[in-house]
């Protein structure tokens, strides 16, 4: 079906030129999406997919075209890109079995569960000399590219990225879950070397924390702060800046906001131009964009893996604050 004004036409990339054979490894919540925009982006053509439950292959295919391969080696070998959407666990041997059949990955987020995994994907596909992407989809959200254009010395930054449960994304806690979203956009924005992590977490209903926090302090002086939560009542996903000429308050899921700035007349409040997209179709055509040009996709494995070491920080932190609360009863 065709697709509103969001998709933009790729930059550097022929009329002409053949669409990108596509695939995606699991299609569940997340992967059904990425099948539906793979046929339905003009510069990419669904070739088809797998999963492990063959009955959800099948009506994925039936919705939205692509042949249904009983292997992830067969699926590989008949596409040129593929999206990896399986349980984070699962990250590093799917990625490894389809970089040996020659293809250029999207990895949804985070890259995987550690960083020997990270280094294990990063290599095999730097012998393969092929693209990892890594599905930080926030990268891609308009707002985003507000804040990369407006945003330049940031002081003090809130994020807080609060959702209901569900019974997906478990195999992880809610810092690797949902946490290090707001971690690979606090790093594209604040460019500078992370110096502290302090953290603490409350497993609510997993065996994992489900609520966390965390305060990130950067060489440069700026400090973050992310709350994250998958047991609200509502879903809240809000980053607020301020930096020495500016405070900006802006909305990730309704992509809107406001800017204050310091006049000769005082405080004066203005509504964010922002030029509302679907984020994962700006990410699938962007990842077409970085294959078809042999680019560097926006967000690489490389920054995958940083955001993952971060993550994986604040989790140790979180870990020593409870062991040490248990020491001290």
């Amino acid at each position: 079906m065709p697709l509103p004004h969001i998709i933009p036409k790729l930059a550097g990339v022929s009329e002409k030129t053949a669409p990108l054979k596509c695939g995606v490894a699991g299609v569940g919540y997340l992967g059904q999406h990425h099948a539906r925009l793979y046929a339905a982006l003009p510069q990419t053509e669904l070739v088809g997919i797998y999963d492990t439950d063959p009955k959800r292959a099948k009506k994925i295919a039936k919705e939205h075209g692509g042949q249904v391969f009983e292997t992830l080696e067969e699926l590989g070998a008949a596409c040129d890109a593929i999206s990896i959407v399986v349980p984070t666990d699962h990250h590093c041997a799917v990625a490894q079995i389809l970089l040996k059949q020659g293809c250029h990955l999207l990895i949804e987020k985070p890259l995987c569960t550690s960083l020997e995994e990270a280094e294990i994907i990063l290599s095999a596909a730097k012998e393969a000399d092929r693209i990892v992407q890594v599905g930080h989809i926030e990268h891609f959200n308009p707002v985003m590219s507000f804040l990369e254009k407006y945003v330049t010395n940031p002081r003090f930054i809130t994020c807080d990225r609060l959702a209901p449960f569900k019974e997906r994304g478990l195999e992880v806690s809610v810092v690797l879950d949902l946490m290090i979203h707001d971690i690979g956009v606090i790093l594209q924005l604040v460019k500078s070397p992370l110096e502290r992590v302090d953290a603490v977490g409350v497993d609510v209903l997993t065996k994992t924390e489900d609520i966390a926090n965390a305060r990130l302090t950067f060489a440069n002086g700026c400090v973050a702060n992310i709350n994250t939560s998958r047991v609200s009542l509502k879903p809240v996903r809000e980053i607020r800046l301020f930096q020495s000429n500016a405070y900006l308050s802006l909305n990730f899921a309704e992509q809107k906001g406001h800017l204050i700035r310091k006049t000769k007349l005082g405080l004066r409040k203005k509504n964010v131009p922002i030029e509302k997209g679907e984020p994962l179709a700006l990410e699938l055509a962007g990842f077409a964009e970085a294959v078809q040009n042999q680019a560097a996709p926006k967000v690489s494995g490389e920054l995958g893996k940083t955001a993952l070491e971060v993550a994986i920080k604040v989790t140790e932190k979180i870990r020593e604050s409870a062991a040490k609360g248990n020491l001290e009863l």
